[in-house]
């Protein structure tokens, strides 16, 4: 279960960098192309970049260096919180692929906040 737990979390974290960097640093290049952008503003999406890009560290890192473990769980609750969030976006604005990808990514937070709560802990 351990290492299943570093996977997913390895993968995930890999995953909502590259997602926080494109929302930071490259909004206005993809924004034209994605449609759902348009539903708040550039701010607030620089801002939910940021958000991913600290809950990347806090996947990783304390679990890595066992050092407040508890952390990757609250990493982890708030990346589920946020993709709830990005699905209602996504049903607006009716992006089917996208609306999956964010439900995946929403199940695997949650399991990687109940592995590392209950299932598995690091301490």
């Amino acid at each position: 279960m351990n290492s299943l737990l570093w996977l997913l979390q390895i993968v995930t974290a890999l995953l909502y960098a590259a997602s926080g960097v494109m929302k930071v640093f490259m909004f206005d290049e993809i924004s034209g192309d994605v449609p759902s952008f348009g539903a708040l503003p550039k701010q607030v999406w620089m801002a939910l970049g940021i958000l991913e890009l600290v809950c990347v560290v806090g996947l990783i890192v304390p679990a890595a260096l066992r050092w407040h473990p508890t952390l990757t769980v609250v990493a982890a609750v708030v990346l589920a919180i946020e993709s709830l969030v990005f699905v209602g976006v996504h049903v607006t604005y009716r992006e089917f692929g996208s609306i999956v990808m964010v439900c995946v990514l929403g199940l695997l937070m949650s399991f990687i906040a109940y592995g590392r709560f209950a299932l598995k802990p690091i301490v």
